[in-house]
């Protein structure tokens, strides 16, 4: 730090701080430097163009020599991040477009005013970018038109700012007054200043926010963001890197493998399931109003709990071998549901021996005893379902697609408790396709969902003619005792 104050140059160790940690008294040490052409300065020129001039600007190349020179570094690739560092807070900006680098070519720069260098704990609000961007709209078009973000930025403020707008129209109407009577040369290097100021503290969507995130965290980050074309149609070679980070090596060019890796990720990308997010609410709220009656949290069951109540109905119903109206009216909810259960089950196997098509079933439900087996039987059972199923001549054969029955007959080259998935998922395909649908319009699936809705109605006249009985049997005891008491008197 003393050295950077005094006379002497910094050693390389001084200037890998920099790089690593950089300090802003450090940095405004450096470009104060640069600036004062007394002491072999960077010379800060007008440069003569077509139809114009351009005041005050220096070139990226003499920027990172000066640096090479002054601070003893000798890679180039490390000047240039450094100076990238220092673009990046906004001392040093470039004329010709508003991405915060340094380039070691003929890019022409400019140097911000110390006025608004950010030692001095500028912290903008909305309302200062509002009024500037106001003030924007009433200078010259051809020169300083509004790009797409920031007339985006502009109508979201105004609807935000609503009520307080004509104060801010009237201050940016005020600085413009202001401006007007500045010099021509001035006024065009304080709004490039001003316009800077801004590239940092709401850069251009793409660009690192230096104020906001932290420098090294975007050297970490393994695909940085990347703006193609600059908002103010200037294209940049070097914006597919990070903003504050230059590689030393110049790009790889593409090649082959580069490209079928890229087709392979895009492939792999088309395969992908997107959905809706509104279709998906859309299906989170049908399933949840199709399972409400089966949430406890939600539904009281019906029979009630039996660990918290003293009603044993429940232990009852699921004693007995007939489901319940709830149960049989879950198993139309989908396949899965009416396998999960042993009734449903039953009841599905049934059905597909009455159309003769009782295999696919009896595999599916060897396959998941399969799954479940000790592994050192786990072979001998494969052996036996192919030979069951799958084999020529099988007795029990199924119906396979060629491949579905390649892949299985692969994997019992080597047998393991997975080695029918492909097949299960077919078969299950394959009965919830067909088999299923018709077992919900079967006859003895209506049946059994009608009369475990009869079944309480039933149950409660059963119980009203017992209570009749009772109370007549015990009518007509009690007049029989009466009668005899009296002749025994």
């Amino acid at each position: 730090m003393a050295c950077l104050q005094g006379t002497c140059s910094p050693g390389l160790s001084d200037v890998q701080t920099a790089v690593r940690n950089p300090d802003k008294v450090m940095i405004e040490d450096i470009v104060t430097r640069i600036q004062d052409e007394k002491t072999g300065g960077v010379p800060v020129r007008t440069v003569k163009s077509f139809l114009s001039k351009i005041p005050s600007v220096v070139t990226g190349t003499e920027v990172v020599q000066w640096l090479m020179k002054n601070l003893s570094i000798e890679d180039p690739a490390e000047a240039i991040h450094l100076g990238s560092l220092i673009a990046a807070q906004g001392y040093v900006f470039p004329i010709s477009d508003h991405v915060l680098t340094l380039k070691d070519d003929g890019t022409f720069y400019r140097f911000q005013a110390p006025y608004f260098w950010p030692s001095n704990c500028w912290e903008p609000e909305n309302t200062d970018y509002a009024i500037y961007l106001c003030k924007r709209t009433m200078q010259n078009k051809a020169r300083l038109e509004l790009a797409d973000y920031e007339a985006e930025n502009l109508a979201r403020l105004q609807r935000a700012f609503a009520r307080k707008w004509e104060f801010i129209f009237m201050q940016a109407e005020a600085q413009v007054k202001i401006d007007r009577k500045k010099d021509k040369t001035d006024r065009k290097i304080l709004d490039s200043q001003e316009r800077a100021f801004w590239d940092v503290h709401r850069p251009v969507p793409g660009c690192v926010n230096t104020t906001e995130m932290d420098i090294r965290k975007c050297r970490r980050e393994k695909n940085p963001q990347k703006v193609k074309k600059s908002v103010y149609g200037v294209t940049d070679e070097t914006q597919s890197q990070s903003p504050v980070h230059i590689p030393s090596q110049p790009a790889r060019k593409t090649t082959k493998e580069d490209v079928q890796k890229e087709i392979s990720f895009l492939n792999s990308q088309l395969d992908r399931h997107c959905m809706k997010v509104s279709k998906v609410a859309d299906s989170l709220m049908g399933f949840t109003e199709q399972f409400l009656d089966y949430d406890p949290f939600v539904s009281m069951p019906e029979p009630s709990n039996p660990w918290i109540s003293d009603d044993t109905t429940f232990w009852d119903l699921e004693a007995s071998k007939e489901p319940s109206q709830q149960r049989v009216k879950r198993w139309g909810f989908s396949l899965d549901e009416a396998l999960k259960d042993p009734a449903g089950r039953d009841q599905f196997l049934k059905f597909l021996e009455s159309e003769f098509s009782s295999e696919n079933l009896r595999f599916w439900l060897a396959v998941q005893d399969l799954k479940r087996r000790p592994l050192q039987d786990v072979p001998g059972r494969a052996q036996e379902i192919w030979q069951e199923f799958l084999a020529e001549g099988a007795p029990s054969s199924i119906n396979l697609d060629s491949h579905s029955y390649e892949r299985t007959s692969q994997n019992l080259k080597d047998p393991g408790r997975y080695s029918f998935e492909d097949a299960q998922e077919h078969i299950f395909k394959l009965m919830k396709s067909d088999s299923y649908a018709r077992f919900l319009r079967s006859n003895a699936y209506q049946d059994l969902l009608l009369a475990r809705k009869k079944q309480p109605e039933s149950e409660q006249g059963r119980r009203t003619s017992l209570e009749k009985f009772t109370r007549s049997v015990g009518k007509s005891l009690t007049g029989k005792r009466l009668t005899g008491l009296m002749q025994s008197s």
